[in-house]
This record gives structure tokens, sequence and C-alpha cells, in this order.
């Protein structure tokens, strides 16, 4: 642990004590300067960064820190070639295309910015998380989290312990965070499916674990209530292709003829076993799904969607995490649309 001594002006020197015990042992850290600068992790690495964007009082007051401590920069050591720093990015499937054109706006900003992506797939695993977490401490300058898994109590340990993080679809209190706003999507899907007749939906929902799924189906449920409609939930399913088929059953036996999809994954799937079973889509059932990846305009017939700025996404979280014009500790959302396409029609009489 440091004790720390904080100045009453920023022309007081700045007094960190010695580390003892195990702090001793090892390199100081982004949150070792935080905690003698009396700063945020994420000012620290912005001072360091980009030190026209921290106020000159604070960004003094964290270079003298900096300086006592003996903290290096990751990037500026010469095994890094001087090439610039690299921002972690974790992400839970490499499988999913949504995560396609989110890595394309993270890399296109991160070079933008001189930076280089390493990115970390922990396969659904919060376990994988936090070990990913823990290992790139000292070597990025900070990560951007798309897995959903963490809760906030860890989230904010890691943060302190570790260095800046920018989460994507998963709001933070006082945080920065990136939200892309498919519940609202969801309320555009429940009245296209209205106006076309249907009084019975349901809705297929994703894992448990991801914040989105419940936000979702609050969405679905308080508009189908407002609109005098049925509707009913399946799952939890996991959001890849191979639950499609048990979505698919379970949607044939609950009565329903319009059906929201928690994401493009599980929608195309579904529609695969729809045909295996000869139902037709839209003339039996109409399906919505969720992200408008590549496929869903290409599968037969082509997918009824939620278009997500998934690009856009990836480029506000790296703006969040390395300084920009967007305020450090504001939650971001992105308004999303729906896409009408052939999988979905008037009810059936």
């Amino acid at each position: 642990m440091f004790a720390t001594v904080l100045p009453s002006c920023s022309t007081s020197p700045v007094e960190v004590d010695t580390p003892v015990g195990d702090a001793a042992d090892r390199a100081p850290t982004l949150a070792d300067v935080a905690a003698g600068a009396g700063v945020a992790v994420s000012t620290v690495s912005r001072a360091l960064s980009h030190p026209a964007r921290v106020n000159v009082t604070t960004r003094h007051r964290i270079e003298r820190v900096a300086e006592q401590l003996g903290y290096v920069r990751p990037g500026s050591a010469p095994s890094n070639g001087g090439t610039g720093l690299a921002v972690a990015v974790l992400l839970p499937d490499t499988n999913n295309p949504f995560f396609v054109d989110l890595l394309r706006g993270v890399q296109r900003e991160l070079k933008a910015r001189g930076r280089h992506l390493l990115l970390i797939d922990t396969e659904n695993s919060a376990a994988l998380d936090e070990l990913a977490l823990s290992r790139v401490r000292g070597i990025c300058d900070g990560a951007v989290v798309l897995t959903p898994r963490l809760s906030e109590a860890r989230l904010d340990a890691l943060e302190h312990a570790s260095m800046p993080l920018v989460t994507v679809n998963r709001p933070r209190r006082s945080r920065p965070s990136v939200v892309i706003d498919a519940a609202s999507g969801f309320g555009q899907a429940v009245e296209h499916l209205v106006s076309m007749g249907h009084r019975r939906l349901v809705y297929v929902s994703g894992p448990r674990t991801n914040w989105s799924t419940e936000r979702r189906w609050r969405t679905v449920a308080r508009s189908a209530e407002r609109l005098g409609v049925e509707v009913s939930r399946t799952g939890p399913h996991p959001p890849v292709r191979a639950a499609g088929t048990g979505a698919a059953e379970a949607v044939i036996n609950s009565g329903a003829t319009g059906v929201l999809v928690f994401n493009d994954m599980i929608a195309i799937s579904m529609l695969q076993r729809f045909a295996e079973r000869s139902i037709r889509i839209p003339d039996d059932l109409s399906v919505v799904g969720c992200d408008d990846v590549f496929a869903a305009a290409c599968c037969h017939p082509a997918l009824t969607t939620i278009s997500s700025p998934a690009e856009q996404a990836g480029r506000v979280a790296v703006s969040l995490l390395l300084g920009g014009d967007v305020d450090e500790s504001r939650s971001v959302l992105l308004p999303t649309h729906l896409v009408v396409r052939g999988s979905t029609g008037p009810a059936p009489a």
C-alpha cells in the first residue's frame, strides 16, 4: 500500500511514501500513480499519453508522482519498439459476426491515435475475463470490455488495481460505457408486428448473464401491454447458431405468430429449422432478429432485424478510454432502427 499526502495547492510538493510489503517487489502501476496523485486511473492514463487533454495543474501533479515512484509507461520501453501503446479488447466469442464491425471501429480509432489492438477471446467465461484483465496489466494502456458477465464490483476492483476500462453494452455507475440501444429497436419491432395484425408474440431471450437480455424483454413486454397484445418468452438461450434449433421448436409450440429473437445468429438458425419443419416464413410465422449482421440480408427469406451502429460503438469506446471530446464519466447511448425485410409479413388469417 502507499500512504500519500496531497498538496493543498499546486505549488506544494507531492509526498509519496516508499512502498512496503509486496508492493516494494513490483513495478509501480497506473493505479499507484493515481493513488499518489489523488485522481482516477483514467486521468493518469490520459495525462501521460495525451498531456494536452488534461488540466495543466493536474498533469504536473501526476508527472511528479510518476517520477517519484519510478513509473515507466508500457510502450516507452525498448521492447515495444517505440511504436505506441496497446489497448486490450476483450470479447466473448470470435465466431459472433456482430463483433466484426465493432472491432473494425475500435481498430480504426486506435490506428488514428497511434495505438495497437490486443484482441482477447475469453470464450464466454467470466473467469477468463478476470484473468485476462489481470494479465494485461502493465502491458496495455487500457481495455475495451465487450464481455457482459463480470459484476459491477469486480469491474471496479479490476479497474482500480490495473488500468482504465470502458465497457460496451454494459452501463456502469459513474464510469465510461457505450450502450447500443437495442431495447428501443425491440419496441419498434413490436409495433411493426402489431401493425401487421399479429396479436400473439414470443421473445426468444439470450443468456441470463447478458445485461441486455432483460432490458430487451422489459421493452417487449411493456410495448405489448401498451398495444394490447399477448407476449411470452422462451429461454434463456446461448447467443450462438446452435441455439436456433431448440429455440425454433419452443416457438412452434408457443402459439405465437410473431417472433422477436435476441440476436441474428439465433434467428438465422431458426429460419433454417422452420424450413426443415415446412413452416413458411413469413406466411406462418414472422421473425425479427437483432444486430443486422452481414448474413441477415443474405439468408432466405432475408431477415427483418434491428440495425446496430457497431462500428460507431467501437470508435466511441476508444475515444472514452483514451480521451477526446466525450466526458469520461458518462454512458453514451447509441440509437438503433428496424430494417424490414422478407421475414416479416401480415399475421396468418
